[in-house]
């Protein structure tokens, strides 16, 4: 047993949330108190029903999440936001998010983790954004195929398929860059085209950005936005269960996205 503010400024600390600017909505840090303790840590992607309703039967006393509870804004806390909120006081659950300082992050971060899972080694930033760095890159030398396929075995063992842009049956895949989550834009094309990336991962992203990596000759693999952030949060919770003693589980609730 540890206590919940203990978990929260160890948290804080570990990610710099008070340091790294993000989205009005994402209101990074402890979201929902509790009365105190903490036993059991849970992680999820998403704040949804199905993930409280699991957390619940889980006996967890704190969820993780990378989108919290406010992500879709302010709104009447009526039916299921009220089921929601009254369950996770009910079973007394805090709630902590992380979105951007968990994307980033060089250690438990879901872009440095999504590069391994791909057998990538990243050696700098990438996706600028809000003055910080939030996606990393690096070189290789395989065949893009190849690297699809490992993103698509990847996305599969998470709920999601893998959709990938056209390219050449021969092309290789030699500077490469990653953004999870909501990764291909306008800006993030460009800023890859600037620094001659080749292959762009990202979870997805509009259709337009379909065609203008066609027109900048380069390859986006749309890996799933569920699938690239569950690294983050799995690996958060694991890393409290080990430093404090207590107990986690990685909630799953696929999107399809």
């Amino acid at each position: 047993m540890t206590a919940t503010r203990e978990l929260v400024d160890y948290l804080d600390a570990l990610l710099e949330t008070s340091a790294i600017p993000d989205y009005g909505n994402a209101l990074n840090g402890l979201q929902l108190d509790n009365s105190g303790q903490v036993r059991k840590v849970a992680a999820a992607v998403d704040f949804s029903s199905r993930v409280v309703t699991e957390a619940v039967r889980e006996r967890a006393d704190l969820i993780v999440l990378h989108h919290g509870m406010f992500w879709g804004g302010l709104k009447p806390i009526t039916e299921s936001s009220y089921a929601r909120l009254k369950m996770l006081i009910d079973n007394d659950i805090a709630v902590y998010s992380s979105h951007l300082p968990l994307d980033k992050h060089p250690l438990f971060g879901n872009n440095v983790l999504l590069s391994r899972e791909l057998g990538l080694s990243p050696s700098a930033d990438f996706a600028w954004t809000k003055g910080i760095p939030i996606g990393v890159r690096g070189e290789a030398d395989i065949p893009t195929a190849d690297l699809i396929e490992r993103a698509r075995q990847f996305a599969r063992m998470h709920g999601g398929e893998v959709i990938s842009t056209s390219h050449a049956a021969d092309r290789r895949t030699r500077r490469w860059a990653i953004c999870s989550g909501a990764g291909a834009s306008y800006e993030t094309l460009h800023e890859a085209r600037s620094l001659e990336v080749d292959t762009l991962i990202v979870g997805e992203g509009p259709h337009h950005t379909a065609v203008e990596a066609e027109e900048l000759g380069i390859t986006v693999i749309y890996a799933g936005h569920y699938a690239t952030e569950t690294l983050g949060v799995r690996a958060i919770a694991e890393h409290l269960a080990d430093r404090f003693g207590i107990e986690w589980t990685m909630i799953h609730a696929p999107t399809g996205l």
